[in-house]
């Protein structure tokens, strides 16, 4: 049964919001306790992350300063920040009002306990200590949705729009993760041969790596120590890990696989695009994307968005 293109944006959306949701929360956790163990400008710690939502800009505009406080709250309550916990779950669930005859009852209750437990909380979360608590139950609420989506949603058009929707959120944000980091010119302070210098260097690429849940699967894999090649390699490159670009790229080429089996042949151009895609990240290597000639990170970002533009003008601009 073929989805009309309102329900398969939706379920789309809702991957994509729920995904975005635990990326934002898993970020903002590892770096808020990051910044109070490392010494420096609190503002440099947050450059890297406020990178991924536009900048400081925004958070010097609503705010008027960038600190520890103002990053927090723009990155975890505020609704008129697209990316922040709030929002993406507030977006979420708006999107899910409209399929509650379409999905599980599961998921939407689900959806919605999470919405009222986490999109009304403000500063007080701060005054009280509870980010952790705050940024915990965003990612266990996002792992809790897909995990009920994956036990009772059919395997139809319908999940693999919400599936194709969470992997492309989810190979987008690792690869903007990585770019932040590696063009932040907030390096540590001295040489590349001191012991000070290259623990630095290591905290912060155990951030990264802790940011994406990977800390451990990285160092089962890699045993040549942490750095910034070794983790930018692992989250770009490992077949096996699911929150690495180059795994989620081939899922989500199975997901449009799938939805084109309902459509077949209608949209060949959307399935070139995640294929080719898929073999940039097979064939590719850690120096053809850090150096030249080679996909860099920025060309792999658009390629990224380049498939979800396919998929949008594809099956969401017409009815």
């Amino acid at each position: 049964m073929l989805l009309l293109s309102r329900l398969a944006e939706n379920l789309y959306w809702i991957g994509r919001y729920m995904e975005r949701a635990e990326n934002t929360a898993r970020l903002l956790n590892v770096n808020y306790y990051a910044t109070l163990e490392s010494a420096g400008r609190v503002r440099e710690h947050w450059r890297p992350l406020l990178e991924l939502t536009g900048g400081e800009g925004p958070v010097i505009e609503r705010y008027g300063r960038v600190d520890t406080r103002s990053a927090t709250a723009w990155l975890a309550f505020d609704q008129d920040n697209p990316s922040s916990i709030a929002s993406s779950l507030a977006r979420a669930r708006q999107n899910a009002r409209g399929l509650r005859d379409r999905i599980p009852s599961e998921m939407w209750e689900a959806l919605n306990r999470s919405y009222l437990n986490l999109c009304f909380e403000t500063g007080d979360v701060m005054d009280r200590d509870g980010l952790y608590e705050y940024c915990v139950a965003a990612r266990e609420a996002a792992q809790f949705f897909f995990g009920i989506a994956f036990a009772t949603l059919p395997r139809d058009e319908g999940w693999s729009f919400l599936r194709s929707g969470q992997l492309l959120e989810r190979a987008d944000n690792t690869v903007r993760v990585l770019q932040a980091r590696l063009d932040s010119p907030d390096d540590p302070a001295g040489s590349p041969a001191e012991p000070t210098w290259r623990a630095l260097q290591e905290q912060r690429w155990v951030s990264v790596l802790k940011g994406a849940s990977a800390f451990e699967a990285y160092r089962k894999s890699v045993h040549s120590g942490i750095d910034p090649r070794g983790v930018a390699g692992f989250l770009l490159f490992d077949e096996y890990f699911p929150r690495s670009v180059r795994y989620s790229a081939e899922h989500l080429h199975e997901a449009l696989t799938q939805i084109d089996r309902c459509h077949p042949g209608a949209h060949p151009e959307i399935l070139r695009l995640s294929r080719w895609l898929v073999a940039r990240l097979q064939y590719a290597r850690i120096d053809d994307v850090l150096g030249t000639p080679g996909p860099t990170l920025p060309e792999l970002l658009v390629e990224i968005n380049r498939v979800g533009g396919a998929i949008d003008a594809a099956y969401f601009q017409q009815e």
